[in-house]
């Protein structure tokens, strides 16, 4: 089907300029004058129309918007026909020809299928999401239990440090640490987040924090950032040593 007017097919059902439409009929009158006088047959905004603006192009007062209107194509089908004529007609088969390829049966699959896919991608990503909030919670609850038991009373676990203040006792990046931990099987990366494999999440050497911060929109948003308690800064110690590796201390001595 050759296309006599762009159709819009970005809302619920396919719409048409009513400015283009004005133009390929060869409405005498000014835009404004003649829609106003088809409103006067009963057509009501929301329903059969939605006005919007639309640029002119440089060429006309400066490329300025101007008032338009998204026409349902109902509403253009009728508009064709009250003008009389024979492009009226035309343009009013073209618009039936419309109307019955976007109800046909393949089109509407076509769409079904299309929001379906759509949904899945926002159900998969709530899901990715939902992961990882899962996985914080899970070793904030595991990081909860040693407080009742006798880590609580031998390890100081109030002086928290980041991993970049434990990498900077060796002369490293916080991310050459997280790397050299990560490659020891000691904690993965979950999100932007790094968190400790099961055998080390219970033994107190982590604790995570939340902090909410204000966006661009005035909207709270939280960050979850994990600490190292003085037990799990030995533990690292420990585990540098038996590579040869020792604090930056220890090698001026």
């Amino acid at each position: 089907m050759d296309e006599l007017i762009r159709i819009n097919f970005d809302s619920d059902c396919p719409t048409v300029s009513g400015r283009e439409l004005h133009t390929a009929l060869k409405i005498g009158t000014k835009y404004s004058d003649w829609f106003k006088r088809m409103c006067d047959y009963g057509f009501a905004e929301g329903m059969d129309y939605q006005t919007c603006f639309s640029n002119l192009g440089s060429e006309m007062h400066g490329g300025q918007n101007k008032m338009d209107h998204q026409l349902t194509i109902d509403m253009a089908k009728q508009l064709c026909m009250i003008q009389r004529t024979d492009i009226g007609r035309k343009f009013r088969q073209y618009f039936i020809k419309v109307e019955e390829s976007w109800n046909s049966p393949e089109a509407v699959m076509a769409r079904a299928l299309q929001f379906a896919n759509q949904q899945l991608a926002l159900v998969k990503q709530q899901n990715v999401e939902l992961v990882c909030t899962i996985a914080v919670q899970n070793q904030q609850i595991t990081e909860m239990k040693p407080k009742a038991s006798y880590y609580d009373v031998v390890l100081n676990c109030k002086d928290l440090v980041a991993i970049s203040v434990i990498a900077k006792d060796y002369g490293w990046s916080a991310n050459r640490m997280n790397r050299y931990l990560s490659e020891h099987g000691v904690q993965y990366k979950q999100g932007k987040i790094w968190l400790l494999y099961q055998k080390y999440a219970e033994k107190g050497y982590t604790s995570t924090k939340t902090f909410s911060t204000p966006s661009g929109d005035g909207e709270l948003h939280n960050h979850v950032h994990t600490y190292w308690t003085q037990a799990g800064r030995l533990f690292i110690y420990g585990l540098l040593k038996e590579d040869g590796i020792v604090p930056l201390m220890e090698q001026e001595v």
